[in-house]
Parts: C-alpha cells; sequence; structure tokens
C-alpha cells in the first residue's frame, strides 16, 4: 500500500461560539490516511468525531490548521470525497432509485442516460436493495434507509468514502449485516475509507487502523493501533484469535482510562451514605443505622430463596390470523438480590416478559410471584428503567426523581425524602445537572435520570428493557459502570433485557438465552462465575469471560436469522461449548433444575 496520504489534517483546531461561551473542539489534530486504507477513528459521545469528519468533508473550515487533499487544500465539499452520515438525509418524497439518480445526475451530467442508469443500477444492487428501488424512504427500515445512502455515496464513484457513525442507530442484527457489507464493498471497490466509530469490535471487524479520538474539550488523536488480522473478518471466529483479544483489550483500555481521567477533571460525587434497598433481606445483613428512618423501616423481607418466581408464563396475543404465542412457558427462579440478564434475537419475547413483571402486560397463563405475592397490575414494588427514560420535560432531574420517592415514602420526613432523591442524583453522577430541565439533558444524562429514579423507589425487583441501547457504545460502558456502582451498594433484585453479549455478562449473575419467537421459551440458562466486582478491563483480562462469551455468541449463531435448531442439536452444541455451568431448556421440565437449585 502507498503510505503517500491521499487526505491529511494537520494542526487543525475548530471551536465553536463566541466569548465565554466559546467551546474548543478539536487542538492540533493530526491525520494521515495513505490511499486504500480503511481507517477507523473511535472516541466518546461528544468527544468531536463528527467535527473531525465535517473537516475532511470539506463542510466546515479549521480555525487554524490545515486540511488537505492530495497535498492541495480542501475549500469545500467535492464528489471525490463521499460522505455517509448516521441520518440519513434522503429526500423523503422521492424512491430509493430517485435519491441514488439525484447524486448520479448531478456528478456524471456529462454521461450518457443509459451509463447512468446502469451505474445506478449497480449500486442499489451492491447494496441488495434491487427490489425495493421504487419505494419511498418512509416505506424502509433504518438499515434499508442507511443502505440507501451508502449506494449513494458510492455511486458518485468518490475517491473517498467519509462514514460518521453509520450503523449507530440500528439494532444490533442490522448492524451486524450491515458491518459484513461494508468490509465486502470496502473490498470490492477498493475505496479509501475513514469510519467514524463509537464501536470498538466494529472497528477491528473492519479497520487497518484504530485511531482514538481523546475526550474533549481540545481533542486530539491518540495512538494508531494497527489490525493486523486477514481478511475476510469472520466476527463469530474472532472471538478466539489471540490479536482480537490483544487489540480488544489495549483499546478498551486505552478508552477507559481516557475516559475515568476526564471524569477525574470534572470532579467526582459528593461522598453519601451507603442506602440500602426497603426490601433488603434481615438475614443477608443489617441495614446501617444511619439511613433514612423511611429505609429503616421497611428494610425486611423474611424470603431470600425463590424472591422471584415465574412460573409456565406464556402470553398470546390475538391477531386476524388466530392467536399467537408470543412466550410459550417461561420457568425462572431467582433468589433475592440476583442479577439476570435475559439475551436473544429481536422478536423472542425477551421485552414481553419483563413487561409481564412490570404488570405493564397482563400475562395469559402461569404466573409471576414477588416475594410471596403473585403479579397482578403495576407498583412502586417493581421499578422499570426504559430504553427510552420517560421523563417529564418540563420538570428538572431532581423533580422528576422526586415524583416517584414522595409517592413511595408517603410518611418520611421532607429532608428524608430528600436525602433519597438527591443521593442517587449523585451516585449516577448528575450533582451538577439536577437541577436542570429534562428537556435540556443529553439522551446519556437522560438515562441516568431513569437509572437514579429506579432505584431511588428502592424497589423489590428492578425491570431494565436494554436501559443502554439507545446511546453510543462509549457512553454505554460508563452507565454499565454507574448501574454496577448503585447495584453493588443496592443488592436490589434485577433483571436486564439486552441485545449485547458483553453487557449481558457484565452485569449478570446468570444468563438466560431465549430461543427465537413466536413460542419463544428460554433455551439455557448460563452462570457467569466470574468474580465482582466487575470492570470492562478486568473481564478483558480474566481468561473464563472469552470462554463464556463464546457459549453465548454460539448459542445466538444456532438461532441467527430466524433459525429454531431441535432439541438433539441445542444440546449437542451445548454440550460443544464445553462451557461454564450452563442448564438447557431441556434439562428444565417446568424450569430448569439447576436454575432451581441456583435459586
Amino acid at each position: 500500500m502507498d503510505m503517500t496520504p491521499i487526505i491529511e489534517l494537520k494542526q487543525a483546531c475548530k471551536s465553536y461560539g463566541e466569548g465565554k461561551d466559546r467551546a474548543e473542539i478539536l487542538k492540533d489534530v493530526d491525520l494521515q490516511v495513505a490511499e486504500g486504507e480503511f481507517v477507523a477513528i473511535v472516541g466518546f459521545s461528544g468527544s468531536g468525531k463528527t467535527t473531525l469528519i465535517s473537516l475532511l468533508a470539506g463542510l466546515i473550515a479549521p480555525d487554524a490548521g490545515e486540511v488537505l487533499m492530495k497535498g492541495k487544500p480542501v475549500t469545500g465539499p467535492g464528489p471525490e470525497r463521499g460522505v455517509v452520515f448516521q441520518s440519513y438525509s434522503l429526500m423523503p418524497w422521492l424512491s430509493v432509485r430517485g435519491n441514488v439518480a439525484l447524486a448520479v445526475d448531478q456528478v456524471f451530467a456529462k454521461a450518457s442516460k443509459a451509463e447512468r442508469n446502469a451505474r445506478i443500477d449497480k449500486y442499489i444492487a451492491m447494496v441488495g436493495l434491487s427490489d425495493a428501488e421504487s419505494r419511498k424512504p418512509a416505506e424502509l427500515s433504518g438499515g434499508m434507509r442507511q443502505r440507501v445512502s451508502v449506494a449513494r455515496a458510492l455511486a458518485m464513484s468518490p475517491e473517498i468514502l467519509l462514514l460518521d457513525e453509520p450503523l449507530s442507530a440500528l439494532d444490533a442484527l442490522t448492524r451486524g449485516k450491515l458491518q459484513d457489507e461494508f468490509a465486502a464493498i470496502s473490498r470490492i471497490e477498493k475505496k479509501t475509507i475513514v469510519l467514524i466509530t463509537n464501536d470498538v469490535d466494529e472497528a477491528i471487524l473492519l479497520a487497518d487502523r484504530i485511531i482514538p479520538l481523546d475526550p474533549g474539550p481540545r481533542a486530539s488523536l491518540g495512538p494508531s493501533f494497527a489490525v493486523d488480522l486477514p481478511h475476510p473478518r469472520e466476527r463469530g471466529s474472532m472471538n478466539g484469535n489471540g490479536t482480537f483479544k490483544r487489540l480488544r483489550r489495549e483499546i478498551t483500555g486505552y478508552l477507559v482510562e481516557k475516559g475515568r481521567h476526564a471524569s477525574a477533571e470534572a470532579g467526582d460525587a459528593v461522598a453519601l451514605p451507603n442506602v440500602t434497598p426497603i426490601t433488603l433481606g434481615a438475614k443477608k445483613r443489617t441495614p446501617s443505622p444511619d439511613l433514612p428512618k423511611a429505609y429503616l423501616d421497611a428494610a425486611r423481607s423474611p424470603i431470600e430463596r425463590g424472591f422471584a418466581e415465574f412460573f409456565a408464563v406464556r402470553k398470546v396475543y390475538p391477531t386476524p390470523k388466530g392467536p399467537l404465542t408470543v412466550v410459550d412457558g417461561f420457568d425462572l427462579k431467582m433468589r433475592q438480590g440476583e442479577f439476570v440478564t435475559l439475551i436473544g434475537h429481536s422478536g423472542c419475547g425477551k421485552s414481553t416478559v419483563l413487561s409481564m413483571a412490570a404488570g405493564l402486560t397482563d400475562i395469559s397463563s402461569g404466573g409471576i410471584i414477588l416475594d410471596g405475592r403473585e403479579v397482578s397490575g403495576a407498583g412502586p414494588d417493581r421499578a422499570v428503567v426504559f430504553q427510552a427514560p420517560s421523563l417529564m420535560p418540563w420538570l428538572t432531574a431532581r423533580e422528576n426523581v422526586a415524583l416517584g420517592v414522595d409517592r413511595v415514602y408517603p410518611n418520611a420526613a421532607p429532608a428524608e425524602r430528600r436525602d433519597v432523591v438527591e443521593h442517587y442524583l449523585h451516585r449516577v453522577g448528575l450533582a451538577d445537572a439536577m437541577h436542570r430541565r429534562a428537556a435540556d439533558l443529553s439522551n446519556g444524562m437522560k438515562q441516568r435520570v431513569g437509572i437514579a429514579r429506579a432505584f431511588a423507589l428502592s424497589p423489590k425487583l428492578l425491570l431494565l428493557d436494554e436501559p443502554f441501547g439507545m446511546l453510543d457504545s462509549l457512553t454505554r460502558w460508563e452507565l454499565q459502570d454507574v448501574l454496577m456502582d448503585v447495584w453493588k451498594r443496592t443488592q436490589v433484585t434485577a433483571i436486564c433485557v439486552t441485545h449485547d453479549v458483553d453487557e449481558a455478562i457484565l452485569l449478570a449473575d446468570r444468563v438466560v438465552m431465549m430461543t427465537n419467537g413466536p413460542k419463544a421459551k428460554i433455551g439455557k440458562i448460563m452462570s457467569v462465575d466470574l468474580p465482582r466486582p466487575r470492570s470492562r478491563k478486568a473481564l478483558l483480562e480474566h481468561p473464563d469471560y472469552w470462554r463464556t462469551r463464546q457459549e453465548l455468541l454460539d448459542f445466538l449463531e444456532e438461532y441467527e436469522g430466524g433459525a429454531r435448531p431441535n432439541e438433539k442439536a441445542a444440546l449437542e452444541g451445548a454440550a460443544a461449548t464445553g462451557g461454564a455451568k450452563s442448564e438447557t431448556a431441556a434439562a428444565q421440565p417446568s424450569a430448569s433444575a439447576k436454575s432451581q437449585e441456583a435459586a
């Protein structure tokens, strides 16, 4: 590969605003990308990644320094640099073909109509949208819309393709498919590509070189990491590859350290006394005497084993074509203080199970028992954190948390309730933002309020429905740490629905794997025997982590694309993994025998 840079940044700086409101985003950024090279830049949300790609695209000019293309200054956008943004930027009144043609007709105005049509056909076919070329954006899924954006950019035959987090708004399955398509396209087209991403695994899967963007303000690029892995790279097999493990460990470790340093500079939250959930089992430990009286009065539950029990839980929805069984016999026992994660492909009923446990969805048959009482309807003994935090936008962060606390502790003194609210807002890192309106908070900050509100209710059961699914992966890491820190102090019984293998392992005592829907049920339960407290960095260095991860990946691969492996195949697959203590559905007549034992 010719290492002469085709595009480069030299000491590039960029700020926004004026006077005291001036914010320095990028400071002295140097970047050289060789022709034919695939470079991935990873960084935290708000670190200046989009500003960097906009400089390369010529959409904005640097305040100082230079942007050069083949040694000449970039003075504006040009067809030699194709850009795909996170938002699809499609013309809603045009079809798939019309959106691609718009770019082709402008860039290749001198070509014949037949040549232009052939070019449009080629790139629509390359992204797999030939059968949908007459449909308008409103009729397309998010993944299909992003394919149109990619086809439009490629059809312009740019020398460089600039990708600004093109997959971050998509679900995990669609994201994985498009990653594979990007990998194939980059091999076929042999383009120079700069990818902005927040996903370390995505960067390793696709790139020749990975460069972290250090947290802002005044963000700059960190050291380069060469990805010495042959193409094509298989997502499943990489988990056992030593180079992949090393790269993942080194890049993640670098980002975690940089993030920790940035947080330390911002100042730590005020330390407050430990707070214990009101349902803390008396046998497990004695509540601290300095807790609010509201806690001490209610901090008793005689049940520890079988604290939460799901018995043959089914959910059937009526449809015009007849009843549709979404969940068909979900059996699980949980001990008090246990953290369980539910994982499986889209449509496997994970969120339906959670919604039934919350009392938000009726149970068709079977039952759920919590602390000796059957669940019937919603109640404050079960707190739910959704993917979108559902805050009152006109209230402050503090007022949003106080809404629930005032209801759950009606007999507590106002000062006690205030202590509870402010303790949890401190714990999730919002001490300085608790008086800001929810409408003025970032998505990550809103989700922190949602987590604080859930814990402040001191629920018997905490239910988390993909709580970090809408956040970039680096913000997700940070909030996972927040969640684990607060959970460690409270030991509340918790169930978390996730599609993220690493999140499932990081959080859980046990991972419950769901088979595909309809008629989904538990396919396997795996104990996660990794030491607590856990950190992402420590897990990446633990040999059992990779074996546990492989077992989860193997299970999900068996059920890829809606597959329904038979019971014998599932058992053979489980045996082949030789993995951690796991239980298959076949081993549990009504519930897993081992699960009951563990509970």
